[in-house]
């Protein structure tokens, strides 16, 4: 593995992981599911090519979550972090979503940098969006 991974755990670090590039999508989800699933206002994730991720160690102990509207997301069983989020679009395209605060270390020189707002009809009312990014009240159009 060179010294441009991008790598991750989770939070009680039975599950390591590494990607080796993102693409250019990093959005902040205001969706009801994300705002559950990471207690949380919005969740961040970057999508990545399906082979650009290698997991590391503690595969065995991923668990998903599979939603009525067909998405699912992958989490450590033993400590409940959120890992991926996958959609039908992401089957299709052979992507995957990876939640970007699960990242330990990310090389140099990968930009990061969230593009977009997105499923800001379900945003949290005491949340303020005070940035410049894009705004979706459903996924990016």
């Amino acid at each position: 593995m060179n010294n441009d991974q991008n790598k991750g755990s989770c939070l009680c670090g039975k599950i390591t992981f590494s990607v080796g590039e993102f693409m250019p999508v990093i959005g902040h989800c205001h969706c009801n599911m994300c705002q559950k699933f990471h207690g949380a206002a919005f969740s961040t994730f970057v999508e990545v090519n399906v082979k650009q991720l290698t997991w590391l160690s503690g595969k065995a102990n991923l668990s998903d979550y599979k939603a009525e509207n067909k998405t699912v997301r992958t989490f450590c069983r033993c400590c409940g972090s959120s890992l991926l989020f996958e959609s039908a679009y992401n089957r299709k395209a052979q992507t995957i979503e990876v939640a970007l605060a699960a990242f330990d270390d990310i090389s140099e020189h990968q930009a990061v940098t969230p593009d977009a707002h997105i499923y800001t009809e379900s945003k949290v009312p005491w949340l303020d969006i005070n940035d410049k990014l894009p705004q979706f009240i459903a996924y990016r159009k």
